[in-house]
């Protein structure tokens, strides 16, 4: 159902995604640092569209609706970070999507999945989830911007899965959801803090900037791409092994706990890979 190359691409995504939002967490400002990876992104996908091949007509709603839902989720995941810990937070935005998205994929959208890959993606879930209950309690307001993040990661996750596919040109489909999502962001930034604020904030981070902008780029479209050779359950679930990464970047770069039990749930996450690898 899924070829080892593509396996490993997506896999390769998820550590690139944890990074990013690793960059955003650490960042002095939550907000500004997410800005500038976001207007990282759209000035990167500013230079590179104009020589792609573009996205057929038929896929430009699915481009505008998932922009729409990308700036609603930076926004949410910038005040996540900034009232919440990495290594809970994470998690339950991470680990509630691909569930969503597999009962979409099953329910509204008419896909078959296998009783091996319900098995793959039931057991990533759990495994995020108990990593989730074992992270160190934080305030109910970060769990709830966590939450709803989910859902918002989950809708724009079936969007693009829809979209992407009609695109014929999935490169240039990631490009400009970030194009036309950083802008908004960056005006609004600009608005909230002050030229002045913002500038300096610039120049003392905007090598981070650069660095979470590719990446997440990199991290998104790579998932984009698999979502057209495989299932987008499938895709979705495999993708949320960055928790696994996260938790790695979480404990040595962070300083978060990571004990035991954490440990534990990332074994579980790492056998409902395998078990969507088998399926």
């Amino acid at each position: 159902m899924i070829s080892d190359w593509v396996f490993a691409i997506v896999l390769f995504a998820a550590a690139l995604h944890a990074s990013w939002n690793a960059i955003v967490k650490g960042g002095g400002d939550k907000l500004l640092t997410t800005v500038l990876v976001t207007t990282s992104a759209a000035l990167i996908g500013a230079i590179v569209l104009p020589v792609l091949r573009q996205p057929d007509a038929v896929s430009w709603p699915f481009i505008l609706a998932s922009s729409v839902f990308q700036i609603v989720y930076f926004v949410l995941l910038a005040r996540t970070y900034q009232v919440a810990d990495m290594s809970q937070t994470y998690p339950l935005m991470r680990g509630t999507a691909p569930l969503l998205v597999a009962i979409v994929s099953a329910l509204a959208l008419g896909a078959h999945l296998t009783a091996a890959v319900w098995i793959g993606v039931g057991v990533i879930c759990l495994g995020i989830l108990a990593m989730a209950v074992g992270a160190r309690r934080g305030n109910r307001t970060g769990v709830a911007y966590a939450l709803a993040n989910a859902v918002v990661i989950a809708g724009y996750t079936v969007i693009d899965g829809l979209g992407v596919r009609r695109s014929g040109a999935p490169a240039a489909y990631t490009l400009w959801i970030f194009l036309i999502s950083g802008i908004p962001l960056a005006a609004w930034a600009l608005r909230t803090r002050g030229r002045a604020t913002l500038a300096e904030y610039v120049r003392g981070n905007w090598y981070f900037g650069l660095i979470g902008g590719a990446g997440t780029l990199a991290s998104y479209g790579l998932a984009l791409w698999a979502m057209t050779v495989a299932p987008i359950a499938v895709v979705a679930a495999l993708r949320e092994t960055s928790i696994v990464f996260g938790a790695v970047i979480s404990g040595l770069i962070l300083k978060e706990p990571v004990g035991l039990a954490r440990f534990a749930a990332a074994c579980t996450i790492a056998l409902g890979a395998a078990v969507l690898r088998l399926a």
